[in-house]
């Protein structure tokens, strides 16, 4: 089976990580440790991206364990009710065939 990619998710998680390196380097700079505030801003900014991490890391193994109860689900019904598949298959595909028989 064919599953087409979310593409603005995919877009907004690499901002997301580019961001994240962007200020993991700005952050590792040592040449704006003059300035004692931004030691502050630092510090509040690594423990910031290391809870956006630890975030995004979480709800991608939330989003995968879902699928693979849904899949798992759907496996299970499948070879549960073999026939109520292949009856709803073979609607589908009449109604189908008749929509566009009628065109």
């Amino acid at each position: 089976m064919f599953f087409s990619s979310n593409k603005p998710t995919d877009r907004v998680s690499s901002d997301i990580k580019q961001l994240l390196s962007d200020l993991s380097g700005l952050l590792s700079s040592k040449e704006l440790d003059a300035i004692p505030q931004f030691r502050d801003v630092r510090e509040k900014l690594s423990e910031g991206i290391s809870h956006a991490r630890e975030t995004m890391v979480q709800a991608a193994e939330d989003s995968a364990a879902r699928t693979r109860e849904i899949a798992r689900a759907g496996n299970e019904y499948a070879h549960e009710e073999p026939w109520r598949i292949a009856g709803t298959a073979f609607a589908l595909g009449a109604l189908v065939a008749f929509c566009l028989t009628k065109r």
